[in-house]
Order: structure tokens, then C-alpha cells, then sequence
């Protein structure tokens, strides 16, 4: 199991419309998330600075392809289409990345 942290910004105005559309994922979009080895997932908001922090246990063996297979899945498109425009990405993430992954500093179970 690996365990993953991201962060991303939220623009000011979408901050509602984000909040509104994770108090009720699509259950697709929640299965898929499982379907791709991902569980414990969780999103946390800073207000006021409108900072998204996400963390989530990854179980699968190859996370390259349970990605892709995230992002090729339809419906997952449909959902990101109401989800991107909310978000700010940081002009320091890696190449190929839309929230900034994040290094693990400490850790007690």
C-alpha cells in the first residue's frame, strides 16, 4: 500500500459549486475509484486560501495504468469536465501533473 498526498488551489468563485459536486459523487465515479486500487481517499479545503489537499491509500501494483485507465474511463471525463474548471492547478507541479503530488515527511500509524 502507498499512500498519496496532493494539493491543488480552488478558484474563489467555485469554492460552492466544488463543495456541492463532492457532497454527492456520481457512483460511477466512485467505483471506478475502487476499480483502480484507490481506497481511503479523502479531500480537505483550506478556506480562505482555497487550498484542496487530497490523500488516498493506493493497493493496486502498477499505478501508471490504474491512472490511465481513470482517465480513459468516460464518465470520469464527464465528471473532471464539471470538476477542472473549478480548480487552479500550481505552476510548480511536475510535467504531466494536474494536482501537485506531494512527499510523505512523517507517518505514524
Amino acid at each position: 500500500m502507498q499512500r498519496m498526498g496532493m494539493v491543488i488551489g480552488l478558484a474563489p468563485e467555485k469554492v460552492e459549486e466544488y463543495k456541492a459536486l463532492h457532497a454527492a459523487v456520481w457512483p460511477e465515479i466512485l467505483d471506478l475509484i475502487s476499480r483502480c486500487n484507490i481506497s481511503n481517499y479523502s479531500i480537505f479545503l483550506r478556506e480562505p486560501e482555497n487550498l484542496l489537499f487530497g490523500y488516498w491509500e493506493y493497493h493496486g501494483a502498477d499505478f501508471a495504468v490504474d491512472m490511465a485507465k481513470m482517465a480513459a474511463a468516460e464518465k470520469n471525463q464527464e465528471w473532471w469536465s464539471y470538476c477542472i474548471p473549478c480548480l487552479r492547478p500550481f505552476a510548480t507541479r511536475k510535467d504531466g501533473e494536474w494536482w501537485a503530488s506531494m512527499d510523505e515527511v512523517f507517518h505514524l500509524d
